[in-house]
């Protein structure tokens, strides 16, 4: 324990490191913020009356690696999972396109062209995902059943996984390990104990 303590301390001595860190912590701060930043037009008692009902569905799983956003249907209720579905399907496209096999194979240039469709590919990912996501709340009244609810929540739900897209960059970038890793991490750790107690509750 004591090493663990002088090496947590050792990490704040070093300027550059302490940076990285703090700026990390601060990125992740800000996306848990995020998850108390309600979508517009969503009737949150009809809401949890849903939940309990799917809790312990695929659905439940969802929320667990978004950190609880998608129970409340936060800005950031998709997290980051539109950026890892377009990651998997550009990684699977690199085996049968030539194309991307060859742009894989550049280096640095090459990775970033990748990487900028992998942008583009989870943008209209995340645009499918949250029509879905609209349109299950409407049938299950959680919003209303107009083209405004599903044309703002669509826009809502896209720019925020846009943004913790962006998050995750910069938390790579100039902070410590991988953010989308990161990201993932902290919405399970967060999740854990409600997940725990579903269970329990099950179980007993």
């Amino acid at each position: 324990m004591e090493k663990f303590l002088t090496a947590v301390r050792n990490m704040f001595n070093v300027p550059d490191l302490r940076r990285r860190i703090l700026f990390t912590l601060g990125l992740l701060a800000v996306y848990r913020l995020g998850a108390h930043v309600g979508t517009p037009g969503i009737n949150k008692v009809r809401l949890d009356e849903v939940w309990r009902d799917v809790a312990g569905t695929l659905l439940g799983v969802l929320d667990l690696f978004s950190g609880g956003n998608f129970r409340t249907i936060s800005i950031f209720a998709l997290g980051v999972t539109p950026y890892i579905t377009a990651s998997i399907i550009l990684q699977l496209m690199t085996v049968v396109s030539p194309q991307l096999k060859k742009l894989q194979e550049e280096g640095e240039m090459g990775r970033q062209k990748i990487n900028q469709w992998t942008r583009y590919l989870t943008v209209g990912l995340a645009g499918v995902q949250t029509w879905f996501v609209a349109h299950w709340l409407q049938v299950n009244g959680v919003g209303a059943p107009t083209w405004g609810f599903l044309f703002t929540t669509i826009l809502t739900l896209t720019t925020g996984t846009i943004f913790v897209m962006w998050l995750g960059e910069q938390i790579t970038e100039r902070g410590v390990g991988n953010g989308i890793s990161l990201l993932i991490f902290a919405g399970i750790v967060i999740g854990l104990p409600r997940g725990v107690s579903q269970v329990w509750d099950r179980v007993k």
